[in-house]
C-alpha cells in the first residue's frame, strides 16, 4: 500500500480517536495560559510559538500519547515546520509514532452574518498544501462556527467548507469540514437539525471519489449524525470538545454511534508546565485513556 492508503486505513479501522493539538496564533495564548504558562513567558509570537512548540514535543514524545490509543493528531503549520526529535513534526508523527498527522489550513474566522462565521478568505492555501505534502501528512482541517438556527447561514457555512475541501482533496489530502456549532446557541438542537441537512446535501453532490471527513459538535440528538457516519464519501466522523469539560464530552460522546474524539481543550486540561515528567505522563495517561474509552463504548443504535 502507498502511505495514503496505509494512513487512509488507520484512519478507518484502527481504534482510538483523534488528538486536536492546532492552536493557532489567537488561540495559544489561552492554550499557553491553561498550561500554567502566563504571557510574560515570551515578548513576541516567535518566542510564544517556541514555548507552545515546547508543549507540544512534550506531548508527541510523551509515552502516554501512543497509536494504541491516538490514531491521528491535528498541528498547526508552525508545529509543521518545526522539528521534534531532530525529525520534522509530521514525518516524526508518522514513521516514529505510527499516528497520522493532519496540518489546520484555515486563517481564522470572520465576523458574524447571518448567525455564522465563515472562514476568512485562505490565500496561502496552495502553500500549506504544498507544505503538507513535504511531509507524510493525511488531511487539513479547517473550522467556522454556527451561533443561530438561520438556515440561509447554515447553507453558507457548509458550501464554503466544501467548495473549499473539494480543491484540497483535488491536491491529494482528505479534509476534515468543521462546522461547529456553538454549544452555547439557544437553538443548538435547531441549529444541527439544519447542519445535518445541509451536510447531507453536499455530500451527495460529490463526484463518488472525493473523500471528506467531519469534526463536529457533541449534538443534542443522540445519533442525529448517523447519516453522515454511513455515507459513503465519509472517512471518519470525530467530535469537537467545544468548551465541554472533558467528563460532559466523554459522556456527550458515548452516546454517538461509531464517532470518535477529536478533542483539543478536554484533552489538555489537566497538563501543566510544572508538573515532573512522571506528573504529566501520568495526567496525560488519564485524560487519553478516558478519550478512547468514551470514543471506543459499543454504542446502542
Amino acid at each position: 500500500m502507498s502511505p495514503f492508503e496505509q494512513q487512509l486505513h488507520v484512519i478507518r479501522t484502527r481504534p482510538g480517536f483523534i488528538a486536536a493539538l492546532d492552536q493557532s496564533g489567537g488561540s495559544t495564548p489561552k492554550a499557553l495560559g491553561q498550561y500554567g504558562v502566563d504571557e510574560s513567558g515570551w515578548s513576541n509570537d516567535e518566542e510564544m510559538f517556541a514555548v507552545v512548540h515546547q508543549m507540544r514535543t512534550r506531548i508527541l514524545t510523551s509515552d502516554s500519547l501512543t497509536k494504541d490509543r491516538i490514531i491521528g493528531a491535528i498541528l498547526f503549520e508552525d508545529t509543521l515546520r518545526r522539528q521534534v526529535e531532530g525529525r520534522p513534526t509530521g514525518d516524526y508523527l508518522w514513521n516514529v509514532k505510527q499516528i497520522v498527522p493532519f496540518l489546520k489550513v484555515d486563517e481564522g474566522l470572520a465576523e458574524q452574518s447571518d448567525g455564522v462565521q465563515l472562514m476568512k478568505p485562505m490565500p496561502k492555501l496552495d502553500a500549506k498544501l504544498d507544505l503538507a505534502k513535504q511531509q507524510p501528512v493525511f488531511g487539513t482541517k479547517m473550522r467556522s462556527v454556527i451561533h443561530l438556527a438561520n438556515e440561509s447561514g447554515v447553507d453558507a457555512i457548509v458550501e464554503q467548507q466544501f467548495d473549499y475541501g473539494k480543491k484540497i482533496a483535488a491536491a491529494g489530502l482528505v479534509p476534515i469540514i468543521e462546522p461547529e456549532v456553538d454549544i452555547h446557541c439557544k437553538e443548538k438542537a435547531e441549529a444541527e437539525e439544519l447542519l445535518k441537512d445541509a451536510l447531507i446535501k453536499q455530500l451527495d453532490r460529490l463526484d463518488g471519489k472525493t473523500l471528506v471527513m467531519l469534526k463536529l459538535t457533541l449534538p443534542e440528538k443522540d445519533n442525529l449524525y448517523l447519516d453522515c457516519v454511513e455515507h459513503p464519501a465519509v472517512v471518519k466522523v470525530v467530535a469537537l470538545s467545544g468548551g465541554y469539560s472533558r467528563e460532559e464530552a466523554d459522556m456527550r460522546l458515548r452516546k454517538q454511534a461509531h464517532v470518535v474524539a477529536s478533542f483539543s481543550r478536554a484533552l489538555l486540561q489537566d497538563l501543566r508546565a510544572d508538573q515532573t515528567k512522571q506528573e504529566f505522563d501520568e495526567a496525560l495517561d488519564r485524560a487519553v485513556q478516558s478519550i478512547f474509552d468514551a470514543s471506543m463504548t459499543p454504542h446502542a443504535l
